[in-house]
């Protein structure tokens, strides 16, 4: 019932623009063969694809045998629309019905044709072919649609196709050339936007156009050759309604300005009124930028809020936005007191301003269709591509007067010159976040010296890798002092750390502190020892004449030590000393001993020795 009750409102709101006035943009078709069909046309631009502003483009019209609706792919009939080399590129013509017009087109580009003519199945007016809505706008191929595409009237389509069915060839020129007005030598267009960044494939090529195009539009906007001014659609709910729960959680002031449910779902996330509130601040930030000569930084604020306060992180606060502002050195004082007071029963000037300026004027339909530009009050027609879009808008100026952005995209915006383009820096090692590139500045945290830095870019950026230590010591705490210089990087730590040194506690980035051991009873702890803290360190000492041992955190008498290590000496060389003599008179025992033997030996072969008797006397005779 409550979802009920909450379409029910929706389509009251939507009820005084449904009745409004909606133009449809068309260009020129001219029909240069045969002569039974030659002439020139109207044709309704579609709301997709790249339509040529400003330019031509010739081709062969055909007519496929089958798939004449082109509502299924031509890859299961085998056929191409490729034009062959030196042949013109072709138009397919097809059926109107059974299926979305983005379906036709992305069927006919796939199959290769240079753009695709749709004939209207009924006499009517000129109809404008529009991107399909709710769970069919989140197809893939919408924003991959490259080829432009037409309405053009049943009753030309039927006179194409019977020439074709004759053999004859068509030929047709599509003219873009005259569909913007240039009535001076400046272009004004709008961008009609919401902040709201949960409504699909819509809301993300948005945001992604709103990328691409800042550096595009911030060089036409500096130059003076665009005004360019951002609008919000919103609706109002019904007095009658004006105190349901669903008016309070969709609207601000009592009702008056109101924006559907971002997840379509009034029991969770974030309200329409969020999305009313952020939108009024951009439109704030954009008046307030424009006052003070800089009306391009609305661009900066819009793509840096989409990065930093996303609906799906759950940072699509004030808070977030606020932190936005101040980056960009803007006025939030100023910016504050434009919003005013969403609670108040009153009209709120700005939005006010808004729901006036959706009412169409001159050759300018009520704005309906979110996103999409005016130019020259022009409603544009085609897919929100940085090339497509600037095309348009250069189209908008007097031939050979556009600027040099409209001929060239090889552009720097040089905003990093200013307030460093409100993204991170280190002055100290002379490291940024921004850089210039032609999309406008981008805040990404650099590479420098072969050491990537790590963050998002805008408020911190942090060195990473085995050489973080190398650049501004990696982000980390350092000190010298007393010749000593201590270091909270941890140099082997490829992911970064920062750590305090042993010696020191802290967080290890912005601070480390001495820590006093002595205090602390870290060290010194031996009854002897004396204790003095140290800048990062501590020393220890004893008490009388004895020694330090730092390893054992004890204290030794040196005299104890000196006395004892004598003693040891002395018994060594005495051991030595006696261990020699004794060792010298076994050797001269011994050589004596052996002497004597040897003499004892020779004397007895050449004279008796004393202990012998005289030996007796023998005389020789013969036997007669």
């Amino acid at each position: 019932m409550r979802e009920k009750l909450g379409f029910f409102i929706w389509v009251l709101f939507l009820w005084g623009f449904c009745l409004g006035k909606f133009v449809v943009e068309k260009n020129s078709l001219r029909v240069t063969s045969p002569e039974s069909v030659k002439g020139v046309y109207e044709c309704a631009i579609g709301n997709f694809g790249v339509p040529q502003y400003g330019g031509t483009m010739v081709g062969t019209v055909v007519y496929p045998k089958m798939n004449q609706k082109a509502c299924k792919s031509f890859d299961d009939v085998d056929v191409s629309f490729k034009s062959k080399p030196g042949g013109l590129p072709i138009f397919l013509l097809a059926d109107r019905g059974d299926c979305y017009f983005t379906l036709k087109a992305w069927n006919a580009q796939k199959a290769g044709a240079a753009a695709i003519l749709v004939t209207d199945n009924r006499i009517e007016p000129l109809i404008t072919m529009d991107t399909p809505e709710e769970e069919n706008s989140r197809a893939d191929y919408l924003q991959n649609i490259t080829i432009p595409s037409a309405l053009i009237s049943k009753t030309l389509g039927d006179s194409i196709k019977k020439a074709l069915s004759s053999g004859e060839m068509v030929n047709i020129n599509l003219d873009w050339r005259e569909t913007l007005p240039h009535p001076d030598d400046r272009v004004e267009y709008e961008f009609w936007t919401n902040s709201n960044d949960e409504c699909g494939n819509k809301c993300d090529s948005q945001i992604e156009f709103v990328k691409n195009f800042k550096g595009a539009a911030q060089i036409l906007e500096k130059g003076g050759y665009t005004q360019f001014t951002p609008h919000y659609i919103t609706w109002y709910c019904p007095e009658a309604f004006a105190l349901s729960k669903q008016c309070k959680s969709q609207c601000i002031n009592h009702g008056r300005y109101c924006a559907p449910d971002p997840e379509q779902d009034f029991s969770r996330g974030y309200d329409g009124k969020d999305v009313v509130v952020q939108n009024l601040r951009q439109a704030c930030l954009f008046r307030v930028a424009n006052e003070s000569g800089k009306p391009w930084l609305w661009w900066d604020y819009v793509s840096d809020f989409s990065i930093r306060c996303p609906m799906k992180e759950k940072k699509y606060t004030k808070e977030c936005a606020d932190e936005v502002i101040k980056s960009l050195g803007l006025d939030l004082n100023k910016i504050n007191k434009c919003i005013g007071n969403p609670e108040a029963d009153e009209e709120n000037p700005v939005l006010k301003a808004e729901q006036d300026a959706q009412i169409g004027t001159g050759s300018r339909g009520d704005v309906t269709i979110l996103p999409t530009l005016v130019i020259n009050n022009r409603q544009y027609r085609g897919k929100l591509d940085k090339g497509a879009v600037l095309k348009a808008i250069c189209a908008g100026f007097q031939e050979t007067t556009e600027p040099a952005v409209c001929l060239t995209e090889g552009i720097e915006t040089n905003q990093c010159l200013e307030n460093n383009g409100g993204c991170w820096q280190d002055n100290d090692a002379n490291v940024t976040a921004c850089k210039d590139t032609f999309r406008g500045r981008v805040c990404e945290c650099p590479v420098v010296r072969g050491v990537k830095f790590v963050g998002d870019g805008y408020t911190h950026c942090e060195a990473s890798g085995a050489l973080r230590c190398e650049i501004n010591n990696g982000g980390c705490w350092e000190e010298k002092r007393d010749g000593k210089t201590y270091s909270a990087c941890i140099e082997d730590d490829s992911k970064g750390g920062c750590k305090c040194p042993p010696g020191f506690k802290g967080d290890g980035v912005k601070t480390c502190e001495d820590v006093d051991e002595c205090k602390e009873k870290l060290a010194c702890q031996c009854p002897e020892c004396k204790c003095k803290n140290t800048w990062g360190s501590y020393e220890c000492s004893c008490s009388g004449n004895a020694l330090y041992m730092r390893e054992h955190d004890t204290c030794i008498n040196k005299e104890g030590t000196t006395s004892s290590s004598w003693n040891v000496f002395w018994v060594i060389f005495l051991g030595l000393a006696v261990s020699g003599v004794t060792g010298y008179a076994v050797y001269k025992y011994r050589i004596r001993s052996y002497m004597d033997s040897e003499i004892r030996a020779i004397m007895a072969q050449y004279m008796p020795l004393d202990n012998q008797g005289e030996a007796p006397n023998h005389v020789a005779h013969a036997d007669i």
